[in-house]
């Protein structure tokens, strides 16, 4: 009595099984029609084509976007890398200094930076052990001052 039940059925699953093709490419492998008739690797090289006929697509609608706003200057060129305001700011920066001001030793990635703006080794990072030039107890004022602002009452009641 089961078998005859999953034999209406299909098997189980209610969905039909999947009526397989060969690829419309004729590469010999088998397409389905969620993949409109192609097979696995075929339907992935369609994707990628598309993708970049997008791309160059947008490039051209840009190009001709920046060709009319600026109609007295050159197009920017191929050859000449378009370098943005991200990249010239990593590229002003100057590399980290590698060896510590108070005794040159090489201190690479673990050289702390004190607040006077040098680079200092484990055992002079300390302010008084490189002679620090930046004045802590100004600062710890001012941070008091923001934190704690001065509240006066009237002199005089108002009605």
């Amino acid at each position: 009595m089961g078998s005859d039940a999953n034999k209406m059925k299909g098997g189980g699953t209610g969905f039909p099984p999947p009526q397989t093709a060969l690829c419309a490419n004729g590469c010999g492998f088998s397409g389905t029609a969620a993949t409109m008739g192609l097979c696995a690797s075929c339907f992935r090289e369609l994707r990628l084509k598309e993708r970049q006929a997008a791309l160059a697509k947008a490039a051209v609608e840009q190009l001709a976007l920046y060709s009319r706003l600026q109609p007295d200057s050159p197009p920017p060129s191929k050859s000449a890398p378009v370098v943005t305001a991200e990249q010239s700011r990593r590229q002003a920066a100057p590399p980290p200094p590698t060896r510590c001001d108070a005794c040159k030793k090489k201190v690479r990635v673990m050289g702390f930076e004190c607040r006077c703006g040098r680079t200092f080794c484990g055992t002079h990072r300390y302010p008084e052990k490189h002679d620090c030039t930046f004045d802590f107890k100004a600062q710890g004022r001012d941070a008091i001052a923001k934190a704690n602002p001065l509240v006066k009452a009237d002199k005089i009641q108002r009605f």
